[in-house]
This record gives structure tokens, C-alpha cells and sequence, in this order.
């Protein structure tokens, strides 16, 4: 799948080096809810394990074909709605490429593949409190707030509430009439 600056394709084994890169990084993971990776081996690993699931995509800037990092859909029992037509759109950009919309700019080419090929009727993203970057591009997506899991996952020790949100068909096709008028 293409946008006008990202290729979002499936994971490969050598993209471990500059996942790496990317996961190391500790403001990146905790905010996400995994720890930081701890070798390009663990990166390895997980993408052999985590990334190359279906609809897991490694999203890659056109200019410089660089990872910039993850983004993709939880089905099912992996999802917070449990459903399987209402995945867990997920998403993770590299420090260096933030405050330049490709959040935004996958999310939006993932949820026209959501509604338009895989026919979901909704789709759900979450945020972990205090995560302002994820908070704003859910807003962006047109995502609203159905409900806070206070006890949320645990991470290196602490809980942080997940805030749930929801994105239905209707209100997606709504925004698409709405912008093409």
C-alpha cells in the first residue's frame, strides 16, 4: 500500500538493523507499551514473531526508503474489541520522524484498507494516559472515546490507564463525503 510519502509494506528479516535503530530508543516503546529492544537480535526476533503477522506493515518514507517505523491491526481476540471485524489499528513512529504527520498519513491509508478491502464495520486504537502524540492523531483519524481501562497493562512496574477508542464505517464514510465536497 502507498501514500504520498510512506510504502507500507510487510516486514522483512533485514529490516532488523534499522528497527533496531528505531526500538532502542527508550521514549519509544514504554509510550506504546513494549520495553525498548535490546539488540538487533532481539529485533530479529520480533519481527519474526510479532511483525510479520498479517496486517502488520513496516511503514518506509519514499524519500531515502527509510523505516520509519510500525504500523498495523490487532484482529480478533489480539484486539480490544475482541472482534473480528473491529481490529486495533497500532502505530509507532521513530523520534527522529516525529511532528511530520506520517502517524496520521498510515493511519488513514490503514483505515481505507480497514473499510474499503478487509470490511470491518469499526475500528478501535488506544492510547496509554499521557501519551499526547498518540492522543492527537487519533483525534486526526476521527476516532471517539468509548472508555478508560484503569488498570491498563503494566510496564516496568507502574500501571497506566489505556484510554479505548472507536472509529465506525459510517463515521469514517462521513468524513470521506464531507472532505470530498
Amino acid at each position: 500500500m502507498t501514500t504520498e510519502r510512506l510504502i507500507l509494506r510487510a516486514w522483512e528479516e533485514n529490516d532488523a538493523a534499522d528497527l533496531y535503530a528505531l526500538a532502542s530508543d527508550p521514549q519509544i516503546g514504554p509510550a506504546a507499551g513494549w520495553p525498548p529492544h535490546k539488540s538487533v537480535e532481539d529485533s530479529l526476533q520480533i519481527i519474526r514473531n510479532v511483525l510479520q503477522a498479517p496486517e502488520t506493515y513496516a511503514p518506509i518514507r519514499k524519500e531515502g526508503n527509510r523505516l520509519i517505523g510500525c504500523a498495523g491491526f490487532r484482529m480478533g481476540t489480539d484486539s480490544c474489541s475482541e472482534k473480528q471485524d473491529e481490529p486495533e489499528l497500532g502505530y509507532w513512529i521513530g523520534r527522529q520522524f516525529w511532528g511530520n504527520g506520517y502517524a496520521t498519513e498510515a493511519g488513514e491509508r490503514l483505515l481505507r484498507h480497514a473499510f474499503d478491502d478487509l470490511n470491518c464495520s469499526a475500528v478501535w486504537c488506544c492510547y496509554y494516559e499521557g501519551n499526547e502524540r498518540s492522543k492527537r492523531v487519533q483525534v486526526k483519524l476521527g476516532f471517539t472515546y468509548v472508555r478508560t481501562d484503569p488498570k491498563g497493562d503494566t510496564l516496568f512496574g507502574y500501571t497506566l490507564p489505556e484510554i479505548e477508542n472507536v472509529l465506525r464505517k459510517a463515521d469514517f464514510d462521513d468524513k470521506r463525503r464531507n472532505v470530498r465536497c
